[in-house]
């Protein structure tokens, strides 16, 4: 039977700590630095354009709510599942939430692609992966195992249960552009990582999973894979799939409202992604709870709310994060023995379109907008830059915090992976002034904090 409140490390219990274990994961992730920095990275948005929309901060705490509200909603709604009994409590599920982005690099995914570029022949880089290098190694709660976790709780971060590795399609190695002469451009497409942890972090992923049978085990790594394109991890725990549900919501609500406050999403361009049947699951539910007006009426009713006044927005907003915490259920995997493997949460197929419609409405209007992806693209150059300047010369260039970890690295990948921690733990700004420090004219000064 596996123990998943067991931790790398024997926590030391005071006295007078009466703290659950989950309290204590909870305390340990909100106290974290790596927490703390997600106030200066990117959601979508570039920071300083306004102190309106969100940040990764602000994101990762409406995740961890609506990762909460999914847990409620299951508990009030699905009584007699024999899942219930294996839902994680109120400060397990948000204490997961809050994880779920600490390992994206600044500038987002821009900065993840980035990365990936210069740790291309020494592991890669990927920011989920990064998160739980984050909680299982770097940060220091501990002597050596990071903020020392709960297992359950570093499986409920485990989103990709796949090494590096194993699903890196090598004809996707990342590259620059080669058309250019005059600059050096990254390939984008080629450089994306894949879903993966590092493989470096092994050990980490091996004792998570160290208590299964050898076939959930087998089963739970399982890949699948697409000619031309890299591989897939297939499974997720119970833990980590109401946190990703959350995630999805958020990203496709929440962000919709910043983008749609912003000025960067029209009603006409809102109108051409999400037709009214695609919203028909909630126009349906609209309709019984208020027993009059028809269909269009209701449809009408939605966008003329998102478009409206911020009250009417807020409304509205609230009304479809509520539709899909409310739909959400639990399937089942019968291959699996363990219940927190068997058990999986998510949406059904109209609601599911419907929130995906949502996500490719944000992506198609503001992600892939000129504005951003202008952002995203300088974002890249700058985080190269500032790797290549400190990987030529690291034991002159680095704070003296990670330049002594360097020097403890047992070889050339490993240095590389300590520089590369370096700047994935940077915020936007930060990495900004850090750029600024190593190649504008300005000198800086001998007092700016390193």
């Amino acid at each position: 039977m596996v123990d998943w409140s067991e931790r790398r490390e024997a926590r030391i219990r005071r006295p007078e700590d009466s703290r659950t274990d989950s309290q204590v994961d909870y305390a340990r992730v909100v106290h974290s630095a790596s927490f703390r920095r997600l106030q200066g990275k990117t959601q979508i948005l570039n920071l300083g354009d306004s102190d309106f929309y969100r940040t990764r901060l602000t994101h990762s705490l409406e995740v961890a709510q609506v990762a909460r509200g999914i847990v409620q909603r299951f508990e009030d709604a699905l009584a007699s599942h024999p899942a219930i009994s294996h839902l994680p409590d109120t400060d397990l599920v948000q204490a997961i939430g809050f994880t779920h982005d600490l390992g994206h690099p600044p500038f987002g995914h821009g900065g993840e692609v980035a990365l990936n570029f210069c740790m291309r022949d020494a592991g890669g880089f990927e920011g989920n992966g990064q998160t739980l290098r984050i909680l299982g190694r770097l940060e220091k709660f501990s002597e050596s195992f990071g903020a020392n976790l709960t297992r359950r709780t570093m499986l409920g971060v485990l989103k990709y249960p796949v090494p590096f590795s194993r699903v890196h399609n090598p004809e996707r190695k990342p590259a620059l552009v080669q058309e250019t002469s005059a600059v050096k451009i990254l390939d984008r497409d080629r450089s994306k990582p894949p879903k993966a942890y590092m493989d470096c972090d092994q050990d980490i992923v091996d004792w998570i999973l160290r208590d299964l049978s050898d076939a959930d085990r087998e089963l739970f790594t399982a890949v699948s894979g697409e000619k031309g394109k890299h591989g897939k991890s297939a499974h997720k725990s119970f833990d980590c799939s109401i946190m990703d549900l959350a995630d999805d919501i958020s990203f496709g609500v929440h962000d919709l409202e910043d983008a749609i406050a912003m000025g960067m999403i029209s009603h006409e361009a809102f109108v051409s992604h999400v037709p009214a049947e695609t919203c028909a699951p909630l126009i349906k539910r609209m309709s019984g709870l208020l027993g009059t007006g028809g269909a269009d009426e209701h449809y009408s009713d939605l966008v003329a709310g998102l478009f409206g006044g911020e009250r009417a927005r807020k409304q509205a907003i609230g009304l479809l994060v509520n539709h899909f915490i409310t739909e959400a259920e639990i399937s089942e995997i019968g291959k699996f023995d363990e219940p927190l493997l068997r058990y999986r949460a998510g949406l059904p197929e109209a609601p599911r379109e419907f929130l995906n419609a949502l996500i490719k409405a944000v992506r198609a209007e503001v992600i892939y907008s000129a504005s951003v992806q202008q952002l995203e693209f300088k974002g890249q150059a700058m985080v190269v830059a500032v790797f290549e300047a400190l990987a030529c010369d690291p034991l002159k260039l680095l704070p003296d915090a990670t330049r002594s970890r360097y020097r403890e690295a047992a070889d050339e990948s490993a240095q590389l992976r300590v520089i590369c921690d370096h700047i994935a733990g940077m915020t936007d700004s930060f990495l900004l002034k850090t750029y600024e420090r190593l190649f504008s004219p300005r000198m800086g000064s001998v007092f700016d904090r390193l």
